[in-house]
């Protein structure tokens, strides 16, 4: 295997598993900035070993292995032994095994609560108040989507450098204010429930339309996240707004097989073959969002939004779509949670149910909004927009523009064939 095929295996590896490396770590650790230098040692460790070596035949354990060892290389040089023993006993007792397991495997699976679940736990702790909202956010999606700055600050529409610094900020404020690793209970469980949800949904977005690299979208992300929501949802039974965006991921992952063809390019929603669309998960997003609407919460954002999935999912056909009831639904989420991105989607819907005219004038009122303006579906709309309107050269520099803006290699690709098709 070539050293570019090994780089290649140990970023598909890590991006899988990096989350599930740094949650465990920091539940070792008690900290989670640590945690993640821990787990960076680790990668630096395959970079330098696996071109030697060779892949290991468990590359993921092995990653997590020398982790838990780098770990336990600092507890003990950190004078932290006498004390990490002292958890495992207690933890040890209180599960009722009357023995003691390896050091390295006990701080791997002592401290375990009745959710038992690494990944709740650091998403969580990421999302503790002691952070701003957008430092909560941005810090999950580091540890636990595995993303980088650059595909945090696209995900934010904000500069790299800002990401960057909210991110060490955030690591040094935790490890400052000494934040337990753990899932709230009670009233505090309540309170931090929105900024995770919407960290959830963010990852989930991340999988569904990846915002870099070679492929359309990154399903362990959906996944991950669509596994969270359901977590989530039986955390807070009574909670709309988890069985909304429960609902609302289950929905747009039933179109998964369907978003791309035989060679991996994209194919836009309109033109998917609506019969490969899992008719499992619409049928559970279906009953998530009965479940949120019965709670009284079908004015919330996430519910808002899995009514509009479900007029997709109910539409047999692409014709067959009630674009009237999802250009409501979106004035609704508007008022809900005012957004230029949610005001670009209600132009979409806009010129689907009145004609592209219509939705070309709101999309112009959005021309000179300065957060739009490194955001491609922005250009990308327009040029759909002004392709149906039969101005070509106006539609295909608006398709370059929105190409030249998306580091996706397939969604270049799309947008740079719709420019030559408007040629």
């Amino acid at each position: 295997m070539s050293h570019g095929d090994v780089h290649g295996a140990i970023d598909a590896v890590w991006r899988i598993e990096s989350a599930k490396i740094v949650a465990v770590v920091a539940r070792m650790l008690r900290d989670v900035g640590l945690a993640e230098e821990v787990a960076q040692d680790a990668l630096v460790a395959a970079l330098e070993r696996w071109p030697v070596d060779g892949v290991p035949d468990k590359p993921a354990a092995w990653l997590m292995t020398t982790a838990k060892h780098r770990a336990l290389d600092h507890i003990r040089r950190d004078g932290m032994q006498a004390g990490k023993h002292e958890e495992i006993v207690q933890d040890m007792a209180a599960l009722g095994t009357d023995h003691t397991p390896d050091f390295v495997d006990a701080l791997a699976e002592a401290s375990e609560d009745e959710i038992g679940d690494d990944l709740l736990r650091l998403v969580f702790t990421a999302c503790h108040p002691v952070l701003s909202v957008d430092a909560r956010i941005a810090l999950t999606l580091r540890l636990l989507g595995g993303l980088s700055t650059d595909e945090i600050a696209r995900a934010f529409l904000a500069s790299e450098p800002a990401i960057a610094q909210r991110i060490v900020r955030a690591k040094r404020s935790l490890t400052a204010a000494k934040v337990p690793f753990e899932v709230p209970r009670g009233p505090d469980l309540a309170a931090r429930l929105a900024d995770v949800l919407e960290v959830v949904y963010l990852i989930f977005n991340e999988g569904y339309s990846a915002t870099a690299g070679d492929d359309w979208m990154r399903p362990a992300l959906c996944d991950e996240a669509l596994r969270l929501g359901r977590v989530l949802a039986g955390l807070a039974p009574r909670e709309p707004e988890v069985h909304g965006l429960v609902a609302l991921m289950e929905i747009q992952a039933s179109r998964t097989a369907a978003r791309t063809d035989a060679q991996g390019r994209p194919v836009l929603l309109l033109d998917q073959d609506r019969a490969r669309w899992d008719p499992l998960l619409i049928r559970r997003g279906l009953a998530a969002l009965a479940r949120a609407q019965a709670l009284d919460g079908a004015q919330g954002p996430y519910a808002l939004q899995a009514a509009i999935a479900a007029c997709h999912a109910r539409a047999h056909r692409a014709e067959d779509t009630d674009w009237a009831l999802i250009a409501s639904l979106y004035e609704s989420l508007a008022r809900v949670t005012p957004s230029p991105v949610v005001e670009l989607n209600r132009a979409v819907a806009v010129g689907m149910a009145q004609g592209p005219a219509a939705g070309l004038a709101l999309v112009d009122k959005l021309a000179n909004d300065a957060s739009l303006s490194q955001y491609h579906w922005l250009p990308s709309v327009r040029g759909d927009l002004l392709a149906k309107l039969g101005r070509a050269s106006e539609a295909r520099a608006e398709f370059e523009r929105a190409a030249a803006l998306t580091r996706n290699q397939r969604e270049r690709a799309l947008l740079l064939a719709r420019a030559a098709a408007a040629q």
